[in-house]
């Protein structure tokens, strides 16, 4: 109401037509906060104005993400795991070895990730370190396909160089296979990596592969469209 007092009515002195206010109220305003609003503009000769009470409306413009208040730092804690998920565990080729990834689900969705590395070796402490840090935001309230579009498409060279020898690793990294196991349990079509057996890089000789109708070599970054 200050700012309804010392703007609008202000500005109102030198215009002919109406210039209307929005107020917004808390929700838990009272049918006399809004007459107080109502009775002040009209003290201050407003000619329009607007009172918007705080979830009066299912669907609003201006919303807050939680419903409840968050801490006085502004951070959100990964909401408690239950004592038992639901889930599934798939099997993807890497450069490291064979990587299994298990993607689990509570009452409110997916909320936890796990990546566990065959007997070849490889870097399980980077994979157990990225599902950590997935399960954690999962659990904060984060749409998966932002994590998927952060991991997706990583690059290692490890994979990349073993691909040229193995046919059946079809991800670029294991950070990119974990996120193509995300998509596959969102019930998301997952796009395969396709590597065409016809066109070789003209730098490397290494066969190209289609991505977002482009040519890309995984070896040496070489990339062509159309």
């Amino acid at each position: 109401m200050r700012y309804c007092r010392n703007g609008t009515s202000e500005f109102q002195k030198y215009t002919d037509n109406a210039v209307s206010k929005t107020v917004n109220l808390r929700s838990d305003a009272t049918a006399e906060d809004v007459d107080k609003v109502y009775r002040l503009a009209f003290e201050l000769g407003c000619k329009g104005i607007t009172v918007y009470r705080d979830s009066s409306r299912e669907n609003q413009v201006i919303t807050a993400a939680y419903k409840t208040a968050p801490s006085d730092t502004g951070m959100f804690s990964p909401r408690p795991r239950p004592r038992k998920t639901t889930g599934q565990t798939i099997k993807s080729r890497t450069g490291c070895g064979t990587l299994f990834i298990s993607v689990n689900k509570d009452e409110n969705g997916l909320c936890e990730v796990f990546a566990n590395l065959g007997k070849a070796g490889g870097c399980p402490s980077q994979s157990e370190a990225t599902c950590r840090v997935v399960s954690a935001a999962l659990r904060c309230g984060v749409d998966p396909r932002v994590l998927v579009e952060q991991l997706k498409k990583i690059r290692c060279l490890s994979t990349i160089a073993r691909r040229k020898e193995n046919k059946d690793i079809d991800v670029l990294s294991c950070p990119d296979a974990i996120a193509r196991v995300i998509e596959e349990a969102m019930g998301e079509d997952c796009e395969p990596v396709r590597v065409s057996p016809v066109n070789r890089c003209p730098d490397c000789g290494y066969p190209l592969r289609r991505e977002s109708g482009c040519n890309v070599c995984d070896t040496c970054g070489y990339s062509k469209c159309g």
